[in-house]
């Protein structure tokens, strides 16, 4: 997350449309998935981490990849491309997908929504999305119409008092539950909103046209509860929710399955389903949701996605190597910082399918020196989605 400014010229990076904005409100500007993105504010990510927890937290995504696929076939052709059920999802609701490679590894995780009409709004990864447009386009391109949104921004709003926010500037947004959204008017201002998010709080994301960007986060600041909130604080309150970020806990040597996300993958879509498998890697993929279901075999799922907490106070970063107590290599961290809302070390990390289990004792290997390790379950903090 904070890669040195320095790194990659400021010339080569995109700029969102509210760049002018972060720089007004003293950001610290760095590179990230080719845009110049805020990594913290002057009030620094702690406090930008328990503003969100606390109150509402604004975040500039505008660096995600924004998109819809359009026709008849949609839904079907989605579908094809991972193991999500994208045909029964109801007009104006939302789900969280995983574009899959033929070996069963992710290409990318994504939100999509169905807008009605043969019409789905996908949400992408700002560093995958190039990529996935390619993909679509090759792999349904001919089924149906692939169109990028690239003048569109994208705003979330999150914390426990964003509702209360958003219903003061725009009256019946609080009709919307966790996953559902719609168009709506923010400020006089035509928007599409989800209530949905990446902190484990309550909260919205919020698409609107590029133009509008700069008056919409205005407008959003000067309401008391909310706060500017950066990158930093992005990645510690995700990680505390237990959520994924792609490139470090997912990718393409990641099934699903060892990354823990068989909730993800509808009864529709397993075996015995009404449109079981036909998805890239499906064999692989169902033959580990087959071990899952079943501890004592482990022979096509060899490793597994778990959380954990440090029982000493040292932080455990990206890339520690993890151990069992006899000294031996089982995984490595794949996040992990101090997190400030449950004021210890955790992270997450893949292990060997064997010590997978909450309650396992473990030790990572911290600048030579073993820190002893607990496997828990996840969410570190509970969420707090908006579920009616």
């Amino acid at each position: 997350m904070a890669a040195s400014p320095s790194s990659v010229a400021d010339s080569e990076l995109q700029r969102t449309p509210l760049h002018a904005l972060h720089l007004e409100l003293g950001a610290r500007m760095v590179p990230f998935a080719g845009y110049s993105m805020p990594v913290q504010y002057p009030a620094g990510l702690i406090a930008e981490h328990r503003h969100t927890r606390q109150a509402a937290g604004l975040f500039d995504i505008s660096h995600m990849g924004q998109l819809r696929l359009a026709g008849p076939d949609a839904a079907a052709a989605l579908e094809s491309l991972m193991p999500q059920d994208v045909i029964g999802l109801a007009p104006g609701k939302q789900r969280y997908g995983l574009l899959l490679d033929d070996q069963g590894g992710i290409l990318d995780d994504l939100m999509f929504f169905n807008e009605g009409n043969g019409s789905l709004f996908l949400i992408v990864n700002g560093a995958c999305k190039a990529a996935d447009i390619a993909h679509l386009r090759a792999r349904i391109g001919q089924r149906c119409e692939v169109q990028p949104l690239p003048d569109r921004a994208l705003l979330a709003l999150q914390g426990p008092q964003a509702a209360a926010v958003l219903a003061r500037l725009s009256p019946g947004i609080e009709r919307f539950v966790f996953m559902t959204g719609g168009g709506v008017q923010i400020g006089g201002m035509a928007a599409f909103v989800t209530r949905s998010g990446y902190t484990g709080e309550d909260g919205f994301e919020i698409s609107v046209a590029g133009a509008d960007a700069q008056r919409l986060a205005r407008l959003l600041l000067a309401q008391p509860e909310v706060q500017p909130v950066g990158l930093g604080a992005r990645n510690s309150l995700r990680l505390e929710a237990g959520l994924c970020l792609y490139g470090n806990d997912i990718d393409t040597t990641t099934t699903p399955v060892e990354a823990a996300l068989n909730w993800a993958i509808q009864k529709v879509r397993r075996r015995g389903g009404a449109r079981e498998g036909g998805f890239p890697g499906a064999d692989k993929v169902l033959a580990q949701l087959d071990a899952a279901a079943a501890p004592a075999d482990h022979h096509t799922l060899t490793r597994q996605r778990v959380g954990l907490v440090a029982l000493e106070r040292i932080p455990v970063r990206d890339g520690s190597l993890l151990q069992n107590l006899e000294g031996h290599d089982i995984g490595a961290v794949t996040s992990g910082l101090l997190a400030p809302t449950v004021d210890r070390p955790i992270a997450m990390a893949y292990v060997a399918a064997a010590y997978a289990q909450p309650g396992t004792r473990i030790q990572a290997v911290v600048r030579g020196k073993a820190v002893p390790m607990e496997v828990t379950q996840m969410p570190f903090v509970p969420a707090r989605y908006h579920r009616g």
